[in-house]
């Protein structure tokens, strides 16, 4: 039988890191330092100790590393509830790209590439980005990179435009997709290297201005020019990196789902409390029906988007690589967080509009949820044809 029922330790979890978020870290959503290209490090670090003192730092990674050591299930009690900020996830740690690059260094590194850059991305010291995503080239179709590695001798020579590159102000290191071409008497074929973004042949030529503020760094547009890589600095093996990258996405996926459904039950509450003291046409707003039955879908769309999250977490934790059940997930919860967002900003009506609450934050940050890690559409094409190949 199914028991949805969270442990007592699992709900001590959830009310200890909402309790955390609600106290210690929305008073800092109005710091001058939470930019438009997201928070700045200083501002990172000072929330980065808070967990720290409140037990609450690093749940996603291993306790050998330092961290909470949570399986997927927990972890998705815990970033729901760090979710309900758009600080929070800065603060405990389990922001994108970081999370997700913590993940694949853990599983794919090795020793010598852990102590250099996991260790200290574990511990909060640095920043990281992950560079796939170009102008013309690599998006939601990856099999299109137009970065080229070069091998020469016992080193690749990289050259090659991203964009959108999430955190790449200010990240100490980057984990950058590139094609080794055939002919050089190798394997060739995508592949992940390491390099600190210091190097000579690294350069940011711009900070994209985008409609979401919540990522530390911003989203960058990161130049490749004859950048020489070490070939202990590829991760993994050559020709492989499409492999790693579904270590890296289908859990990354399910992350975001979880951050984002704390975001939306936040602008929920908001919109509910609002419709609950606003009076309109002789009566509070919340008793017009078109008021309500918006609060009412609202708390469908939350419910039904918390159950596929645990489904899939559940699915991780069993061993399962969750590509379809995290692609499904992935659909369902950014789309049904957009109509919650939206439909607060419809239920505070003028106040929506205004950064007076935070609903309009999560509205424009739930709204690129949608095309981030895959958009809708090329999830449910990828759904289909496993849907077809079943058959």
């Amino acid at each position: 039988m199914i028991d949805f029922t969270l442990t007592s330790e699992q709900q001590n979890l959830r009310e200890r890191t909402r309790a955390f978020v609600t106290d210690k870290i929305i008073p800092y959503e109005g710091d001058i330092r939470a930019t438009a290209h997201g928070p700045t490090d200083e501002l990172r670090q000072e929330l980065n100790e808070l967990a720290r003192q409140a037990g609450l730092f690093g749940p996603h990674i291993p306790k050998n590393w330092n961290g909470m050591g949570l399986n997927h299930t927990d972890m998705a009690i815990v970033f729901e509830a760090a979710g309900y900020s758009p600080l929070g996830p800065i603060a405990l740690h389990c922001a994108a790209p970081d999370e997700g690059n913590m993940n694949l260094l853990v599983k794919v590194a090795t020793p010598e590439q852990k102590d250099i850059y996991l260790r200290p991305l574990a511990a909060g010291e640095t920043r990281s980005c992950f560079t796939m995503t170009e102008p013309n080239g690599a998006g939601s179709d990856p099999t299109m990179l137009e970065t080229k590695a070069i091998p020469e001798g016992n080193h690749f020579v990289i050259n090659g435009r991203k964009w959108l590159i999430t955190g790449a102000e200010g990240a100490a290191f980057t984990i950058i997709m590139a094609q080794v071409p055939d002919g050089y008497g190798m394997q060739s074929g995508p592949t992940m290297f390491l390099a600190p973004m210091a190097s000579e042949g690294i350069r940011i030529e711009r900070n994209l201005e985008t409609m979401d503020s919540s990522f530390t760094g911003g989203h960058g547009e990161v130049v490749f020019e004859n950048l020489r890589v070490s070939a202990d600095h590829v991760l993994g093996e050559v020709g492989e990196a499409f492999r790693y990258v579904q270590v890296r996405l289908a859990p990354a996926r399910l992350t975001h789902c979880m951050r984002w459904l704390g975001s939306a039950e936040r602008a929920h509450d908001i919109a509910k409390n609002y419709a609950s003291r606003r009076r309109a046409f002789g009566k509070i707003l919340g008793e017009h029906e078109g008021v309500g039955f918006m609060l009412a879908d609202n708390a469908i769309d939350l419910q039904q988007s918390r159950l596929m999250v645990w489904w899939t977490a559940r699915e991780l934790d069993c061993g399962s690589k969750a590509r379809h059940e995290s692609s499904m997930t992935k659909v369902a919860v950014s789309e049904a967080l957009f109509r919650v967002a939206d439909r607060c900003v419809q239920i505070l009506g003028g106040l929506g509009m205004t950064e007076d609450t935070v609903v309009n934050q999560i509205f424009r940050e739930i709204r690129g949820f949608r095309i981030y890690d895959g958009p809708s559409e090329v999830h449910r094409w990828a759904i289909a044809k496993r849907i077809l190949k079943s058959h």
